[in-house]
């Protein structure tokens, strides 16, 4: 008969019959891959088998439901305002990332939109104008003809429909008191920026008003959003919330397309303090990861400081459903644990014992949640709130904790039952 030939690592070739197994495991192994298969088979089986014919019909006739109703909010708000079409410029203001690709975002659903982008840089906006690029935060990507820049702030926000605001927390204040003059008292703004002012504490909402030096129409735009995917037309939800209901439907209307949704919301202050206090939290995920903890301790650190974000969203009013959604949850997920957010490179690197200032030296792009950080620490007194990991990133920060100290002091604190 046949033979196969084995060759041993070690003890040269070993000739083995054909109609025997080629060692006394092979035929159990043979036999269990094949008794898998067959449990594989029969659990599909099983869970076709299990769901009864009047089941099916229940499960059919929900989803033709919710399709009924899609197709139903569809000619609804096909009669409704054409927000788009009746805006004619939008401007940002702010070159960065972000901004860049919510203008061409725009641009994109309008091909004769007028999108000016306001740079503090004549280098940015040259770029941006030849080169159709933004060269400094976003240079593989060109960007639409009709989205240009400018460094004069009179052109770029005179006569603008919306105006979306782009510049980072800690220096908008006084960018909005340099800028007011240019900006008409109806113009809704439209802010990007997610954080707390250091010293004041104050939301987005706040320093808005403050800076301008009046009250004026504003949504707060927020959610699990990098500029990449943006630029790259990948599907992503995003919230707009303003105390305006009105106005969080314009801001819909305007930015909806194929590939960006946007859930309307008038709870403010639930949709910044999730996204302002998950860059603190991103800040302690990385950390974890720099120290290699591993997957349970990361696990554990984010539910506790989604935990500690609802207890003090909650005290300041928020709601607990907005929490739960897009600019609570999930922009948590995103900022935690993927690695293209830059609160998570800073805990990262801080894990691995570089210091704070080696870090923010090296970045181009600010990371909110240093800043945030120190307002934590303020407002937890405060409301009288216990935020253990968001207070620990906060003395991190301040060079008063070791990343490593703070993980025994957290893991040592008393047992507790869930909250």
């Amino acid at each position: 008969g046949r033979r196969a030939v084995m060759g041993g690592a070690r003890g040269g070739a070993r000739r083995l019959s054909a109609t025997a197994p080629a060692d006394d495991t092979a035929a159990p192994q043979v036999e269990e891959k094949e008794k898998s298969t067959r449990s594989g088979s029969g659990a599909y089986e099983q869970f076709r088998d299990g769901i009864s014919d009047d089941e099916r019909q229940s499960v059919n006739e929900s989803w033709d439901k919710i399709m009924r109703w899609s197709r139903r909010v569809d000619i609804h708000n096909a009669k409704l305002e054409d927000v788009l079409g009746a805006t004619n410029k939008v401007a940002v203001m702010g070159g960065g990332s972000f901004g860049t690709a919510m203008a061409t975002l725009l641009a994109r659903n309008k091909a004769d939109l007028d999108v000016v982008i306001l740079c503090r840089s004549e280098v940015d906006a040259a770029a941006i104008n030849n080169d159709h690029r933004n060269t400094k935060y976003l240079p593989a990507y060109e960007l639409p003809s009709s989205v240009r820049a400018t460094t004069d702030a009179a052109a770029a926000l005179g006569g603008a429909d919306f105006i979306i605001h782009a510049v980072p927390v800690q220096s908008s204040k006084s960018f909005l008191a340099s800028v007011k003059q240019h900006i008409h008292p109806s113009t809704p703004i439209l802010c990007l920026a997610k954080g707390l002012e250091v010293g004041t504490c104050e939301m987005m909402s706040e320093v808005i008003p403050a800076g301008l030096g009046r009250d004026q129409p504003l949504a707060v735009l927020s959610g699990p959003t990098f500029a990449v995917e943006l630029m790259q037309g990948l599907p992503t939800a995003i919230v707009a919330a303003s105390t305006d209901e009105a106005l969080a439907w314009r801001v819909q209307r305007l930015f909806g397309s194929s590939c960006l949704r946007v859930n309307t919301s008038t709870d403010v202050v639930g949709v910044e303090m999730s996204g302002a206090l998950k860059n603190v939290l991103a800040i302690a995920a990385g950390i974890v990861e720099g120290l290699n903890l591993g997957n349970n301790a990361m696990a554990a650190l984010v539910a506790q400081g989604c935990a500690e974000i609802r207890w003090l969203a909650g005290k300041m009013g928020a709601k607990p459903e907005t929490l739960s959604g897009l600019s609570g949850t999930g922009d948590i997920m995103l900022t935690c644990f993927v690695n293209l957010s830059r609160n998570r490179t800073v805990g990262v690197r801080l894990g691995r014992g570089e210091s704070l200032e080696q870090i923010l030296g090296s970045m181009t792009q600010v990371a909110e949640g240093v800043a945030t950080a120190g307002a934590v620490m303020t407002l937890a007194r405060r409301y009288k709130v216990s935020l253990p990991v968001l207070t620990a990133v906060a003395r991190i920060l301040e060079d008063n904790l070791d990343p490593a100290t703070a993980v025994d002091e957290i893991m040592n604190l008393p047992q507790i039952p869930e909250v």
